[in-house]
């Protein structure tokens, strides 16, 4: 399990410009060790117990993960990620940079338009990507705590279910003759 979250950390930590599609393989890998390898301990009552603790790592560690795999995708659609306003600056970010690499490149401009117009394209892709890279990482921690507290609250239910099936089985069964 720390391993699973360390890998985590590193992928966001190490994590520069753009999110890229290879960090929703590594989440979804992440993932999948998670529910191969992570049984949760039997489920106990009370706020200190073992169940409750594991449930809380496992839970974040889940949320993690998830984070990890949605931040290609809700770095790049805006029906997936529709916090209002952060999104709205990153191409006025773009315009600038195109602007500004126009200004750097001006001795181009009477030769060569072309490539001074390829400049400013991919120095205002450029600007962009890191833009919209940067507003979805301020936020994800909020969609992996979202993912922890379901993750959490789906886990808690089922142990708690599983538990009370078991319990009755057990009254439904008569003890061994002997």
């Amino acid at each position: 399990m720390i391993g699973i979250a360390l890998g985590g950390v590193l992928t966001a930590a190490l994590a520069q410009g753009s999110w890229q599609w290879f960090a929703t393989y590594i989440g979804v890998t992440l993932l999948a060790l998670v529910f191969c390898f992570y049984r949760l301990p039997a489920w106990n009552p009370g706020l200190g117990s073992a169940y409750l603790r594991n449930l809380a790592a496992y839970s974040l560690v889940v949320g993690l993960c998830v984070a990890i795999t949605l931040a290609p995708a809700l770095q790049r659609w805006a029906w997936l990620f529709p916090m209002p306003g952060t999104r709205a600056g990153c191409p006025e970010l773009g315009r600038y940079e195109g602007i500004k690499a126009q200004a750097a490149l001006s001795t181009l401009a009477s030769r060569e338009g072309v490539a001074l117009a390829h400049a400013q394209e991919a120095q205002s892709h450029a600007a962009i990507a890191d833009c919209l890279s940067a507003t979805t990482t301020l936020w994800l921690p909020v969609y992996g705590v979202g993912a922890a507290v379901l993750m959490g609250l789906g886990a808690w239910f089922i142990d708690r279910a599983r538990v009370r099936r078991e319990a009755a089985a057990a009254r439904r069964t008569p003890p061994p003759a002997g």
